[in-house]
């Protein structure tokens, strides 16, 4: 922030520093900078965190697909302890009660093998639209975090740039005051210049609170990022700030490759795939099965007739499934499925619209900010020369107090402009490279480079 607010300006030097001493915020060689908070938020933030999570869950789904065509093997036992309790009439007409007891227990080994299968074809082919559609989902989680991690970085260094401009507002003003004062004692000035200043003052403070209350909120919301306090900022650097047009310099470029490189986009085709096999795995409904099947049984005492009996029996075959009739259900399956086709192909042309939006939004906001930047640098030194002419006038008596911060007034907005178009500059490359997938370590590390430790 001090860096930024040392840029071209001809106000004396002790009213800066008097406001860097307000704001309590020098640098050290504890600030964090752009690229330690990116690190720590790849590990705190929950948000990525919680992706990472998902993605792993979901990946999950193949080892589980590919399971379905592998053998399964089952085994059961039974043992049981029988009584049979019967009753009978003998020839005298007596009833007589037979209470049998006895143990029998049955042992069943069984393997299948499915041959033919359609729907576990369609279910591991969507296992794998569904990996790919995890990964893209990390990946774009990963490129929001280095959007989230420097929008929020930059908002706080405007903040605390846009408090420091405040500041400086005040000993501007202060200072204004006092001589409006003086000149009223001395019989030169006038009682509106006094009320001016001392309105605009007033004025200050409450503009204090509010910037005050902006710097606490967007260091909060950066170390929500991280899970850790934040004392210090790394700022930026403006001699090292270089105005780099997009390369290659055309929106349709850009266009083309987040088409071919976005996450979402990629996201969404999984999800195509997902719903087209879920289509064939509602037709797999229509079509048999066969399964090789084979078994082992071994049983004792069946029942009470044989109760010392011990039977074996082994069986290997084919077992042939064909659906007939389902009352309608496999074709209203099928119906459904297809429709779910036609809402994931709507919303992949619906994301594809809006990718294209965003990344005209955010190539203008990088190619219209360059000469905006350059644009409010001019004016900045046209502002500066517009205060050092109001005072001289002053001093020679053509100009007011009034005239004087009005044009101080007329700096300090262009300096607030000034900040706000070198970070709207900076977060606009960034987002754009998240469109296509670029938002990585790398262009971070880049960024970072024009701060100032």
């Amino acid at each position: 922030m001090r860096q930024a607010l040392n840029m071209t300006r001809r106000e004396p030097s002790h009213r800066w520093l008097a406001a860097a001493m307000l704001l309590g915020f020098t640098m050290s060689a504890q600030a964090m900078d752009l690229l330690q908070v990116y690190a720590a938020a790849q590990q705190q933030d929950t948000t990525l965190l919680a992706a990472r999570a998902t993605a792993t869950g979901e990946l999950e789904r193949l080892p589980q697909a590919r399971s379905q065509m592998f053998p399964s093997l089952s085994a059961s036992l039974s043992q049981s302890n029988n009584q049979l309790e019967s009753s009978s009439t003998n020839i005298l007409g007596l009833e007589q009660t037979n209470n049998t007891g006895y143990p029998s227990s049955n042992k069943t080994v069984s393997l299948r093998q499915p041959l033919y299968r359609t729907q576990l074809a369609a279910q591991y082919r969507q296992a794998l639209a569904q990996a790919d559609d995890a990964q893209a989902a990390l990946a774009l989680e990963e490129q929001n975090l280095a959007v989230r991690v420097c929008g929020a970085y930059f908002e706080a260094l405007l903040s605390h740039d846009q408090l420091a401009l405040v500041l400086a507002q005040r000993v501007t003003y202060t200072t204004q005051l006092d001589a409006a004062r003086k000149a009223l004692t001395a019989g030169s000035g006038i009682r509106t210049d006094i009320d001016d200043a001392q309105a605009r003052l007033d004025m200050n403070v409450a503009l204090e609170i509010e910037a005050r209350q902006n710097v606490s909120y967007t260091l909060r919301q950066l170390q929500n990022l991280i899970n850790e306090p934040i004392d210090q900022l790394a700022t930026l650097q403006v001699s090292q700030l270089e105005l780099i047009y997009p390369e290659p310099n055309r929106l349709e470029d850009w266009t083309s490759r987040a088409e071919q490189s976005s996450p979402q986009i990629q996201s969404l085709k999984a999800r195509i795939e997902i719903t087209r096999q879920e289509v064939e795995k509602a037709k797999s409904g229509h079509y048999p099965t066969l399964d090789a099947v084979a078994q082992w049984t071994q049983s004792e005492s069946e029942n009470v007739i044989n109760t010392s009996s011990r039977y074996t029996n082994n069986s290997f075959g084919l077992q042939l499934n064909i659906p007939l009739f389902s009352g309608g259900y496999v074709n209203a399956s099928v119906r459904q499925a297809l429709a779910g086709l036609e809402r994931a192909e709507q919303t992949l042309e619906t994301g594809r619209r809006d990718l294209g939006l965003r990344v005209h939004k955010e190539f203008r906001g990088v190619t219209e900010n360059i000469p905006k930047i350059k644009a409010l640098e001019q004016a900045l030194r046209s502002a500066d020369q517009l205060v050092l002419s109001s005072r001289k006038s002053f001093e020679a008596g053509s100009r007011t107090l009034l005239d004087i911060l009005n044009a101080e007034q007329q700096r300090f907005l262009v300096l607030r402009d000034l900040a706000q178009s070198r970070y709207m500059y900076l977060i606009s490359k960034v987002r754009l490279l998240a469109l296509v997938g670029g938002a990585d370590l790398e262009a971070v590390a880049a960024i970072n480079r024009v701060l100032l430790n």
